[in-house]
């Protein structure tokens, strides 16, 4: 198994992907703190007013009595049940804003992710041993050193905040008591912010260092690396194996085409390639056909069946099996080739209809030597 050390290699794409499938992504609790401070303490802000009215409200009525309310005692209750609920509504539609908040910073950092395997349970953490090597991992170092130097940070700015104002707020008992509520709301506020500041410093840094400490722990070895690209791309040897399968079947199925051909070529047993030619739809000739050994001997008895004239041209009809595709043009450099036996099959068809006397012997037409696979085989045992 690699070890971490050996994990050099940055993430492939897959392996993101599938760490997304997983619900690994970049999350970052100082961005989340950071909403749902500002986020919180605006919507605090914005509720305040109406609530403080209603409640003020509401308490009024609670605290107003009559004769009727002697009489009725159930008015009370109804009077609790509706201050009792406004509170209610107030802390839902707080709890939604935080909610939703909370939710945004936290797709803002590392994006939506459906996936219940984060929520699944998982035993291998209930391993105190290994609960216990994780305490002492990247993640962790960086979480206690930005715990350490926020709580530094905050620790001084509050001192020198409640230092420089703790006169003022001495001086509130002289106040009357509309204009102390409004200075204690304003140094609430401006305290606020400051400590909404120097998170807000502190998730500028964190967000690019968790997106950097995520691909750290995705890293991938030499040999996790490979064994990716050969599930990617296949087994070479099985690929291979799967092409020459679907060549057999291609070769078997279009022994359908033979009765089409206009000639067969034979090497006399082991191949067999049929030819057909229309002038008015190709452009070339084309193999309709062509099989080895008793494929070969197939195509031979049907285009026998067929009365297809089959002619032994072992050099052009190997070239053919191993250069030209079904159904495709024949390779540019055996026209000559195949334009002289088709001259040869033109003048026998045209013998046999009784308009010209039967030709001479089969044509032998040059073929390429680079084109034939057994003259390549033979020139790589016999190296000059």
């Amino acid at each position: 198994m690699d070890s971490s050390q050996d994990k050099q290699l940055p993430a492939s794409e897959r392996r993101l992907n599938k760490a997304r499938e997983d619900g690994q992504v970049t999350r970052s609790r100082d961005l989340s703190h950071l909403a749902v401070l500002g986020i919180g303490g605006l919507a605090m802000m914005a509720l305040a007013p109406h609530m403080f009215g209603q409640f003020k409200l509401y308490l009024g009525r609670q605290l107003s009595f009559d004769a009727r309310t002697i009489t009725q005692p159930t008015e009370m209750l109804q009077r609790l049940q509706d201050m009792v609920g406004i509170g209610l509504l107030g802390a839902a539609v707080f709890g939604l804003i935080v909610a939703a908040a909370a939710m945004l910073s936290t797709v803002a950092a590392g994006g939506w992710v459906a996936s219940l395997k984060p929520v699944m349970p998982d035993f291998s953490r209930a391993n105190p041993l290994t609960g216990f090597g994780r305490l002492f991992t990247k993640d962790r170092l960086s979480d206690v050193l930005k715990m350490v130097v926020l709580t530094v940070v905050l620790l001084a700015l509050g001192t020198v905040y409640l230092s420089s104002s703790l006169g003022a707020l001495a001086m509130l008992v002289l106040q009357p008591s509309t204009a102390a509520l409004q200075y204690v709301a304003d140094w609430l506020i401006r305290g606020m912010g400051l400590m909404l500041l120097v998170i807000l410093l502190l998730a500028l840094v964190d967000v690019p260092l968790q997106n950097f400490l995520h691909k750290s722990r995705l890293k991938m070895s030499h040999q996790e690396v490979k064994q990716e690209h050969k599930e990617s791309d296949g087994n070479p040897l099985l690929k291979s194996k799967q092409r020459q399968r679907q060549r057999e079947a291609a070769q078997g199925n279009s022994i359908a085409a033979v009765p089409k051909a206009d000639f067969v070529l034979m090497n006399p047993s082991h191949f067999a390639v049929a030819i057909r030619y229309d002038e008015a739809s190709m452009r070339a000739p084309q193999v309709i056909s062509k099989g080895a050994d008793l494929l070969a001997m197939r195509i031979r008895d049907l285009a026998k069946q067929n009365a297809i004239p089959v002619l032994q041209s072992p050099m052009l009809a190997r070239a053919l099996y191993a250069n030209a595709e079904l159904d495709q043009d024949i390779p540019a450099s055996l026209y000559t080739a195949v334009a002289q036996v088709m001259v040869y099959i033109y003048r026998l068809k045209a013998a046999l209809r009784g308009d010209g006397p039967m030709p001479g012997e089969p044509p032998l037409p040059f073929v390429p030597p680079e084109l034939d696979p057994l003259s390549r085989v033979i020139a790589a045992r016999n190296p000059p």
